[in-house]
């Protein structure tokens, strides 16, 4: 029997990962779990650390690691297809300048590495249930090791939704969606898992899918992880459905889900799950990789990275610290009046080159050498931010609460002489409207160089309010390369786009399905154009 598509990408990326690294789990991505693997606590764990490994370190073209999918390429390819950070060499050009193809590395391997880490997920599940009815482990054990599992899943399945699907506000849901695999594939079983029609499924089915993963997970994750940052926990998965329902548009979930992990006032909010606050300082979530503001995070160490090219300080780096300068602050986002000069994330999270300036790189990541810092998948932050904007959506008037969380984040960039005059009052915004671009600028800001861009230019392009461009698209960027000491002014200044934007009915708005797929499973339906 022919071996269908997924089924040999899978196998293909257990081999490739084998064959550059020490891996943490020896099982292969399509083989049935065997007993022995599951037959100790210890290599239950083993077993659920590999599906941890798939998420930070899959496999890319030419036997290399590149942090695909979660270990360093999201954070790269979502400012890459955004226009607040810049592509400076040809690294990235396909992605930042949308010339992508079906076969294209930067597409085609998260695709597959998305797919992959599914599928491992969905194995390790079978093996952990398996290890949990036998007593090898405590019941309580097995339900929060699959919750994992689940949770890793629905966060795989909400990136692949992101690049391959239109957004959830296109149609409330009714396009086309990505198809969701919530059972194992093996050798044993190709043919039926070949037969699901992509046709069939609704954005609206992914979603729905991924919400009662994350559902699972909320009621089964414990309030402190087993490992800070870098295990799920309960408030994670909490956090992540109201990042879902923020991109359904489902405000009033988004406040409940808030209410579970945001208490207190400002400017001193906290989490009554397991203690998440904000850090005093902008760059506390970056000094220390297990900070009170990390929740959540990939994690990246001297001997298992992605390497020097995908590495998240060697491609946003300086080059005078070791960096390689592959991804730099745009003008477009330093040049913003908006974003004040007196901001102090300008110099505690960021570092100038050129007299007059003409480059900026990002100090978010600072291990040059071993490549350690974790990739920020969630802050308590974006909590903070995803509740103001819910609130002040929500609200018939000036939300005082979405201030006060907007604020949060926003005063403790400032020197204590400085927070007073920086200040947000309610009375300084006319309309909702206003509070709601106010809020939009912030997480333009406090987000960049983590990968965020893209899932809020998608969920806004058809917003009338708020879309990154007139009619909904990719706004215009900076061309490669191109900046020039001339665009660098924190109080404005012309900035030439010579990429040009895209209009959201454009086909390159979203990415095409990855050509292997296609090709051996005629089921899974090419995005349209390509």
């Amino acid at each position: 029997m022919k071996i269908k598509s997924f089924v040999w990408l899978f196998l293909a990326g257990t081999l490739i990962t084998a064959s550059c690294k020490k891996t943490l789990d020896k099982q292969s991505f399509t083989q049935v779990p065997d007993v022995t693997a599951y037959s100790s606590p210890t290599k239950v764990v083993q077993s659920l650390n590999g599906v941890y490994d798939a998420a930070q370190s899959g496999f890319y073209s030419g036997n290399v690691i590149r942090g695909y999918p979660f270990g360093a390429a999201s954070v790269e390819q979502g400012d890459m297809r955004g226009e607040d950070m810049m592509n400076q060499a040809t690294f990235y050009q396909v992605t930042y300048e949308s010339t992508i193809a079906n076969n294209t590395g930067n597409n085609d391997f998260m695709f597959q590495t998305l797919y992959s880490l599914i599928n491992k997920a969905n194995l390790t599940l079978i093996g952990i249930t398996g290890a949990g009815n036998a007593n090898i482990i405590t019941p309580a054990k097995s339900l929060q090791y699959q919750a994992e599992c689940r949770l890793l899943r629905a966060m795989a399945h909400h990136e692949l939704v992101l690049h391959f699907s239109r957004p959830y506000a296109d149609g409330n849901g009714s396009k086309t969606g990505i198809i969701y695999r919530d059972f194992a594939i093996t050798g044993a079983n190709t043919d039926s898992a070949a037969a699901i029609k992509r046709s069939t499924i609704k954005v609206s089915d992914t979603y729905a899918k991924i919400l009662a993963d994350l559902d699972f997970a909320e009621t089964n994750l414990p309030a402190a992880p087993d490992a800070a940052t870098y295990r799920a926990s309960k408030a994670v998965a909490i956090a992540l459905k109201m990042r879902v329902k923020m991109h359904m548009g489902d405000w009033a979930g988004v406040i409940t889900e808030g209410a579970k992990i945001v208490s207190g006032s400002y400017p001193n909010f906290s989490s009554p799950v397991n203690g998440y606050k904000l850090t005093a300082a902008a760059d506390g979530a970056f000094t220390l990789n297990t900070s009170t503001e990390s929740m959540f995070s990939m994690k990246n160490d001297a001997t298992d990275n992605p390497g020097v090219n995908g590495g998240l300080a060697q491609m946003y780096g300086d080059p005078a610290l070791g960096g390689r300068g592959l991804v730099r602050v745009s003008p477009i986002i330093w040049s913003d009046p908006g974003w004040l000069c007196n901001d102090l994330r300008r110099t505690i999270l960021y570092r100038t080159a050129g007299s007059p300036v003409n480059a900026v790189y990002t100090t978010k990541y600072k291990d040059y050498t071993n490549l350690s810092d974790g990739a920020p998948l969630i802050r308590y932050s974006e909590v903070l931010l995803m509740l103001a904007e819910a609130q002040a959506r929500q609200s018939a008037g000036i939300s005082s609460i979405a201030v006060d969380l907007l604020n949060a984040v926003h005063v403790r960039a400032f020197a204590a002489a400085d927070q007073g005059a920086n200040t947000y009052a309610t009375a300084g915004f006319a309309t909702p409207v206003d509070l709601v671009k106010a809020i939009l600028k912030e997480r333009r800001i406090e987000f960049l160089a983590e990968g965020k861009r893209w899932g809020d230019i998608s969920r806004l392009s058809l917003d009338a309010n708020y879309a990154p461009i007139a009619g909904g698209g990719i706004p215009a960027k900076v061309g490669s390369g191109a900046a020039t000491a001339s665009m660098f002014n924190c109080a404005g200044a012309t900035v030439a786009k010579t990429v040009a934007a895209i209009p959201y009915t454009d086909i390159r708005f979203i990415w095409p399905i990855s050509l292997s797929e296609t090709q051996l499973n005629p089921n899974y339906d090419q995005n349209l154009g390509y």
